[in-house]
């Protein structure tokens, strides 16, 4: 059996939770992520575990070890245990009955073969057990390992019980998939087949699986995928793909981190911000990486930072499919952080009001247009 060694693992509030309820007689797995992450080597933050013990039962022997319990979902299965601030999401084994799309109308089961199924991939239908021993139903071992996302057994109806997992699919093979092995041609068919239940998701849901999968390393292929089924269409109308993959290559080469906001900036699609429902900070910094591509070099480091001004040259470039300007990526740099040297005082008290404000502008474009080498002095020398 492959064991999992890990520091979340044998954590002593992680083992806490184990003992209490093997101690009372039931079966406990640490499943899903933190199980698939661990087994990678990719940092985990949240524990999620599934025991055959009802919610009710965890609940009153977590309260006898003197632990606090949230009732997060108990009509659901599930409630969080917390032991210090550390939180677990103990959830009864669980088989769906009846599914619209959205939801879906659970009953308890008794061990992991039917809690398994009612997952969406192989590789997230993975379970460890307190000591480490890796337990495997269906196969998501091999998957996991060999980079192959899989829909667990029949993807229609996988998609149909919640149609979320259409986009679901394109992040996990963004994060997770070989991608020298393409996507899959059944799930593809799958998806594109269903596509109109995604119209029915929240924007809230779809924007944040949208957001996770274009911080991906690289998430130009899985993109090109919903391209191809109409899911990108459908849920960002006008979205085009086209430079995605250069805008990849560039920040690579500017050795900038993956960025979701970046990213979408060149993707583009209409009224972006309110079909993925995304919050006022999300929505201005796409605003400025979208309307600033005009701007000069010099004049984006100063007015935005390095790292903001570097971005907008970053969008400007691959939207034109052009390779980035060192010399520019330079000037952005260097003109961060720069102070205008003329203050509103220096033209004081001639200048009041709105007239002083308008000069002040001036005087600032006058610097910003003379590559900042203008002193103050000869500023204050210009004419109105």
């Amino acid at each position: 059996m492959t064991q999992l060694d890990t520091d979340w693992l044998k954590d002593a509030a992680t083992q806490r939770v184990f003992s209490m309820l093997e101690n009372a007689g039931h079966q406990v797995f640490a499943v899903g992520g933190c199980v698939r992450d661990g087994l990678l080597g990719r940092p985990v933050s949240d524990i999620d575990l599934s025991t055959s013990a009802r919610p009710e039962t965890v609940a009153e022997l977590a309260k006898a070890d003197g632990l606090r319990v949230i009732p997060t979902g108990i009509e659901h299965g599930t409630v969080t245990v917390m032991v210090g601030n550390k939180p677990f999401e103990v959830t009864t084994f669980r088989r769906d009955i009846e599914t619209d799309g959205r939801r879906a109308v659970v009953a308890f089961a008794d061990g992991i073969d039917d809690d398994a199924r009612r997952r969406d991939f192989t590789m997230n239908a993975l379970y460890c057990d307190g000591r480490g021993g890796v337990h495997d139903p269906l196969g998501g071992l091999q998957d996991l390992r060999g980079g192959v996302v899989r829909f667990i057994e029949d993807a229609v109806t996988r998609i149909r019980e919640d149609y979320l997992r259409s986009l679901r699919y394109f992040r996990f093979h963004a994060w997770y998939g070989d991608m020298s092995k393409g996507l899959d041609v059944g799930a593809l068919d799958a998806i594109s087949r269903n596509v109109d239940g995604l119209r029915g998701l929240s924007r809230e849901r779809v924007g944040s699986e949208v957001k996770r999968l274009l911080a991906a390393p690289d998430p130009a292929p899985a993109v090109a995928g919903m391209r191809s089924t109409g899911v990108l269409a459908t849920i960002l109308p006008g979205a085009d793909d086209t430079s995605l993959a250069i805008l990849v290559a560039l920040e690579k080469e500017c050795e900038a981190s993956p960025d979701a906001m970046r990213r979408l900036a060149v993707l583009g699609g209409e009224d972006a911000a309110a079909k993925l429902r995304l919050s006022r900070k999300e929505t201005e910094r796409l605003k400025v990486l979208r309307g600033s591509v005009g701007l000069a070099a010099g004049e984006l480091g100063y007015r935005m930072g390095a790292d903001l001004g570097r971005d907008v040259l970053l969008v400007a470039a691959a939207s034109l499919q052009a390779p980035i300007n060192p010399a520019d990526l330079q000037k952005v740099y260097d003109s961060a952080g720069l102070a205008f040297p003329v203050k509103a005082a220096d033209l004081m008290p001639d200048l009041s009001g709105p007239e002083l404000g308008s000069r002040l502008k001036k005087l600032e474009q006058s610097w910003i247009d003379s590559d900042f080498t203008l002193s103050r002095d000869q500023l204050l020398s210009l004419g109105g």
